[in-house]
Formats: C-alpha cells, structure tokens, sequence
C-alpha cells in the first residue's frame, strides 16, 4: 500500500475545516451523510453546530448520530432527539438519529478479528457518501477518540455498541457492563466495526479532523476535564487510519506542552494506540503516510 496523504494546519476555524475538505481533491456524491459528536448534555469540550455549519452546507449534508448504550439523555430516541434540538444541531440542518426505528443493519466483517458483523443505524442505507467531522480528544474507555471512534462506535445502532464493547458477546444494555471485553478486544472490535463501515462507503468517504479543546475526557461524558493540551490544528484524509495515527503523532511530538503526560497517560493506559495498529493490520488504511503541512 502506497503512503496515505495527511493534510495538516496548524488552523482551526470553520473556515479551515472546509479548506482541509477541499485539499482532499473529491467530490462527495449524492446524499451525504455528516458524522459529527452532537455532545452529552453538560459536557463543556464538544464541538457546536456552528462551528461545523459551513463544512455541513458545503455538501449539503444531514447531520447522522445513533443512540449510546449506557445511561445518560442520548441513550433513547425521544431524549437523543431532543438533546440534538437543545444543542442547536437540529436548528442548522437536517439530522437523522440513525437507529431511531429499526431493524439494525448488519454489516459482514470477512476476516473481522474480533467481530464477524457490526450493526448499524438502518437509515445509514440512505446515503451515497460519507463524510466523517472528529473533535480528537482523549476517551475514558477508547484511550482517545477520533475517525476510527467516528466510524465504529459512531456509527454503531445502541445494539451495535453493545456488541462492540463486548467483542460481540453481548447485545443487551442491561447486562453489558458485566460483560466488557478485555481492552485488547475493545480496541481490536472497534477497528473490526470502522472497517465495515469505511468499505461500505470506499471510495465515497472523506475525514477531517480537528485535534483541539484536548481534554482526556470524550465529548460523550456529562462531567468531563477541562482541555489539558493547547490545541494543534486541523487535518484531513482519505484515510481514516492514517489520519488517526497522524493526530496522535503530532501529541506524541507536543513534548513540550505540560499537559501532554496526563493526555498520554490516558491513551496508553487504554492501550488507544492498539485500535491504530488493529485498523492497520486490517488493511483498510495504513499507519504509513506522508504529512503535507500547509498555511
């Protein structure tokens, strides 16, 4: 596989978001679903509806997001629907909860190595193409989030979550908990589900993430940390698994920011940097790219 191409600014602004679209030189065809983080209520670090409107209206896009599957005001249709609305998400644009009504859509994992199907919001069906916007941070059980979270978890129905988090053993939110994967399987079921829906969409999916408000805290948690990292700028690319790998690089690389240790404690401690290599082994993307910097 040939060297992924990561574009990188050290920029950050709505503006700058669909620049670093641009720079990817694809035209996203038909109807384009829009994967952002709509935010748990009370959490402080997620990115708003505004900040991703110009990239949304650029591709006339629906804002996507499915149902979680532990406690909180986005683990049922009726609150998910309204937190989108408080947020100001269903103000901007059209939104669709993905799993509010089913049947989940299974997607086959030939050569999974740790699930054998994922299961997604049937309404993803409806779209051409794919157009995934990450806020990179860190995550409480992920070690950080970013494209790969996105696309696997993201995308996930509330069943789906279930069987991802328990590396496919468990599909009831009752008794998921009890039923955790170890955090090798964690990361590796994760890399399984990103991979399912990448090639559902290959060739119809582009990526830009933004790698700032750095807390060790996912824009999934009610009580969250404040950010701990200065911010670092803006990154696109075809390539979900480069692009996750260039964003922590570019941490790793942040020596001399005071709140890289605690960061990276989090994602180590989580074993994050396994769902990176899982993905690569999969070989839907790859860890070898080239980073282009521009203004």
């Amino acid at each position: 596989m040939s060297k992924a191409r990561v574009y990188f600014t050290k920029n950050l602004s709505p503006e700058t978001v669909v620049k670093m679209y641009e720079l990817l030189g694809v035209t996203l065809p038909g109807k384009v679903a829009v994967k952002v983080h709509s935010g748990e209520e009370g959490n402080q670090n997620y990115l708003r509806p505004e900040f991703m409107r110009p990239m949304v209206e650029r591709v006339h896009g629906t804002v996507v997001e499915c149902n979680t599957a532990y406690d909180g005001e986005r683990n049922s249709s009726d609150k998910h629907l309204r937190l989108l609305k408080s947020h100001g998400w269903s103000e901007y644009f059209d939104v669709d909860l993905m799993d509010e009504t089913g049947p989940d859509v299974p997607l086959i994992i030939p050569g999974g190595k740790v699930l054998k199907v994922n299961l997604v919001g049937k309404d993803l069906m409806n779209y051409d193409s794919l157009l995934v916007l990450s806020h990179f941070k860190g995550h409480p059980m992920g070690g950080f989030g970013g494209a790969l979270k996105q696309l696997s978890i993201g995308c996930a129905s509330s069943v789906g979550k279930c069987l991802i988090h328990s590396a496919g053993r468990d599909v009831d939110q009752n008794t998921l908990w009890d039923n955790c994967a170890s955090q090798e399987e964690f990361c590796e079921a994760m890399a399984d589900a990103a991979m399912s829906v990448h090639e559902h969409f290959r060739g119809r999916a582009a990526y830009v993430s933004m790698v700032c408000n750095l807390s060790v805290d996912c824009d999934c948690c009610a009580v969250a940390e404040d950010p701990c990292m200065a911010d670092i700028g803006t990154l696109s690319s075809l390539d979900p698994v480069a692009l996750d790998k260039a964003c922590l690089d570019l941490i790793d690389a942040a020596k001399d920011d005071p709140g890289q240790k605690h960061f990276l404690e989090r994602v180590d401690s989580r074993r994050g940097r396994h769902t990176i290599e899982a993905a690569d082994a999969l070989g839907f993307g790859t860890t070898d790219y080239e980073l282009i910097c521009v203004d």
